[in-house]
């Protein structure tokens, strides 16, 4: 299968305006109306103006860590500590523009939660009912940042045969003189004609989109009125984009200059290690934090009040009517 023909990374020929920037648009904008639908469903006491302010902080955080971390952990040259005023530079050598080129996710993953942790911190609310609303909203607005690397034709998967495989015109070509190279070219039919060729890749962006976006998303989205304590879908959301990247790791083309930093596993695997670590830590912790239960925010009609109930105190409240309906009935 070939990559769409059509598919360009502009959305218009011959200016600067491409579809990955558009995604990142869409990326925000999905996030941030499924978390603007939890305050109203929950009846959270956050205004418009303070839930604006969150996202403010949470995106800055989002774009700083994740454009650091691909420039010092991903450049191997010392490019960007010799020059580190390029980092956030979005022109190339030649003064055109390309903006912002290069994003870790996991440096996002890490620095948008300290942002949004001092935001909870400075502004007094409970960074454990915030988090898990963020958790809740992330991942379906990350399957548009892994779209816009499909339409960019960037972070292909490594070589496969099956049915899935698709050619990149962008791909490294590799070369013949490989014996494991012509016996693919073979098997999906691949005349060689040169030095060189390009095989089907696996298209680990939609892999990524599907798995670490939208199921992931599905999964936190089913425990977001079912969670056992606040933070529950925080720690859940590391542990799970942790292991769908590690597993999707194993089809992804490792990072170019990377390889395999430590034993066999990639520069992304490790990370995502790290991430389970750090989900299944603050599992445990928050399932220990005083006032751990989870909570329903809503405003009493009648006084106008703020009024918390804990699960218990629901759940005897129905008790209750329950008791009431089956007197009246008698």
């Amino acid at each position: 299968m070939d990559f769409p023909s059509w598919l360009k990374p502009e959305i218009i020929p011959g200016f600067p305006f491409r579809w990955y920037g558009l995604m990142y648009i869409f990326a925000f904008a999905t996030a941030f109306l499924v978390y603007r639908r939890q305050i109203k469903e929950r009846k959270f006491p956050m205004s418009s103006d303070q839930l604006y302010s969150l996202f403010t902080w949470g995106i800055l955080g989002l774009l700083l860590g994740a454009r650091l971390f691909h420039a010092l952990i991903y450049h191997t040259d010392n490019k960007y500590l010799l020059k580190p005023w390029l980092i956030f530079w979005p022109f190339d050598e030649n003064g055109i523009f390309t903006g912002l080129m290069g994003m870790s996710y996991h440096g996002g993953a890490f620095c948008g939660l300290l942002a949004v942790v001092l935001f909870a911190k400075f502004k007094r609310f409970n960074f454990r009912e915030i988090g898990d609303m963020f958790a809740a909203s992330i991942p379906l607005g990350y399957t548009f940042g892994r779209l816009g690397n499909f339409t960019n034709g960037e972070l292909y998967g490594r070589v496969t045969t099956g049915p899935l495989g698709m050619i990149f015109p962008n791909a490294a070509t590799l070369p013949t003189s490989e014996a494991w190279v012509r016996e693919a070219a073979e098997k999906v039919g691949i005349e060689i004609t040169g030095a060189s060729v390009n095989l089907p890749r696996h298209p680990s962006q939609l892999y990524e989109m599907i798995f670490e976006g939208i199921i992931l998303w599905g999964i936190i989205w089913f425990f977001r009125n079912r969670k056992p304590f606040k933070g529950f879908l925080v720690g859940l959301y590391f542990l799970g984009y942790g292991f769908f990247r590690f597993i999707i790791e194993y089809f992804r083309e490792p990072d170019k200059n990377m390889g395999f930093p430590l034993l066999n596993f990639t520069t992304g695997q490790i990370l995502c290690f790290i991430m389970m670590v750090f989900g299944v830590l603050w599992l445990i912790i928050a399932s220990r934090l005083p006032n751990r239960e989870p909570v329903r925010i809503y405003d009493d009609s009648e006084s106008g009040q703020t009024i918390v109930k804990t699960a218990e105190e629901k759940a005897a409240e129905r008790n209750q009517r329950r008791k009431q309906r089956k007197k009246l009935g008698r």
